[in-house]
């Protein structure tokens, strides 16, 4: 089992707390940043939901 494997396993029915872990950890670098990679942030934002759910997506399932 990938360590990527194991990472979904355990956020899996967390989907709320992930998307606000994600969420938080993008406004603290574009803080950082202030706000000079938004654009950047944002798109890995977007793909971390997609990755672990959360978000507008969050019917779907993880992408494995």
């Amino acid at each position: 089992m990938s360590m990527m494997d194991k990472i979904k396993s355990m956020l899996k029915g967390h989907e709320s707390q992930t998307d606000k872990g994600v969420e938080k950890a993008g406004d603290m670098v574009d803080d950082k940043t202030q706000g000079k990679y938004k654009g950047q942030v944002d798109t890995g934002q977007e793909k971390l939901r997609d990755e672990f759910g959360g978000g507008p997506g969050q019917d779907r399932p993880p992408q494995t």
